[in-house]
């Protein structure tokens, strides 16, 4: 059976949760433009992509994680949970204001920045995410969390490294803020969300979680340039 479409209840959940973000690992290393992240060979205009597009997810973050909590205390849903959400909030507060500021030390005034439209994988990321929050089920989010902060802890600080040893994009130094603070912050979030969400025993949370993490495993492709596409954003 292939493991992309194995169930995950033929193995413990948790693991389940993990093969989600090890899988993205593996697309995102056979992925050019991504490698070239990695590796620290990227040039500026595939970074300032990738930080444009990163922009446009994280300035949701917050408020989603904010609504996704708050619903799951007035539901009466896992207190626990609902506090991790909003505790999670307050965490990624700002997190696109070091963006913006990444993106001003490359040129880009944070005017310029807003104006440029999201990938359709970003939006249909935050449109996912907004879904779960208001109307599905807002645990969810979690298994995004988990994807994105597994991904952090093994793939930030080696690419803001090997960026600045490579020092081929001017002004580099100045524009690793997001990367460089994710790298070293998330490494406890992951932990944490492993010892928070192995004791879910519900098949229905389990799956709701693990399609959250699929669904965003298959979209964060979306945030790089198309290997034969553009690899300048508008101006």
């Amino acid at each position: 059976m292939n493991p992309h479409t194995e169930s995950p209840f033929t193995m413990n959940w948790i693991t389940a949760l993990e093969h989600e973000a090890r899988t993205l690992l593996e697309e995102l290393d056979a992925h050019p433009e991504a490698r070239r992240l990695f590796d620290g060979s990227i040039d500026k205009d595939r970074y300032v992509h990738y930080l444009l597009q990163t922009f446009h997810y994280a300035r949701w973050t917050t408020p989603l994680l904010a609504e996704a909590g708050r619903r799951m205390k007035r539901l009466g849903l896992h207190p626990q949970l609902g506090e991790l959400l909003l505790q999670k909030a307050a965490e990624e507060r700002g997190h696109e204001r070091w963006l913006l500021a990444d993106l001003r030390n490359l040129g880009w005034p944070a005017g310029r920045v807003e104006r440029q439209t999201p990938t359709p994988a970003v939006a249909a990321y935050v449109a996912w995410n907004r879904f779960t929050s208001r109307c599905g089920r807002p645990e969810a989010f979690l298994g995004t969390a988990y994807v994105l902060e597994y991904l952090s802890v093994h793939r930030a600080t080696q690419s803001v490294e090997r960026m600045l040893a490579a020092n081929t994009i001017p002004n580099i130094r100045k524009a690793v803020t997001f990367l460089k603070a994710h790298g070293t912050a998330d490494e406890g979030h992951v932990e944490e969300l492993t010892s928070l969400l192995g004791p879910l025993r519900d098949r229905e949370e389990q799956a709701a979680l693990l399609l959250s993490a699929r669904t965003t495993r298959v979209l964060y492709l979306g945030l790089f340039v198309e290997a034969h596409g553009d690899t300048a954003p508008v101006s």
